[in-house]
């Protein structure tokens, strides 16, 4: 796992304890412990355009293995159709498992996250693989465009 302000892995304590610290809530809050095990086996796992597997993966990709393997949710492949397909939300609405959408070099919905907890997000970066990042880093929020749940 890693801590998405230092981008060190953060490997003390259980599953819960390591993730309610990481995304600042109670672990009474984090309720969906298949949704963290998921992540904890992905954190790391490198950037693949095309990639859905555990040897490379693009951003896309990991949430659409994510929402089926932890929602049950099928969804579509690029980011750009998931962004046209969900239920449009506030982000001050958001709540765990909806999806966050950003504008990358010009190309709207070009890249796809998961909402965690606390303006944290998992995703697959270009440069670090899966992480979790902070939806208020001024870097992702200059690009963050969309953010909605699976209809």
């Amino acid at each position: 796992m890693t801590d998405a302000s230092k981008s060190k892995p953060v490997t003390s304590g259980s599953l819960k304890d390591r993730y309610a610290s990481l995304l600042n809530v109670k672990e009474k809050d984090l309720t969906n412990e298949k949704l963290y095990r998921f992540i904890d086996s992905w954190i790391g796992v490198p950037h693949r355009a095309g990639g859905m597997d555990r040897k490379g993966v693009d951003c896309s990709g990991f949430t659409t293995i994510l929402e089926k393997e932890i929602y049950d949710r099928t969804v579509p492949r690029t980011a750009k159709s998931m962004a046209e397909s969900v239920k449009r939300k506030y982000e001050e609405d958001l709540k765990e498992g909806d999806l966050v959408f950003f504008d990358f070099a010009g190309q709207k919905f070009s890249h796809v996250g998961v909402y965690l907890h606390n303006n944290k997000f998992v995703h697959a970066s270009t440069s670090k693989g899966v992480i979790i990042s902070d939806l208020k880093d001024p870097w992702y929020y200059k690009y963050f465009s969309r953010a909605g749940t699976i209809k």
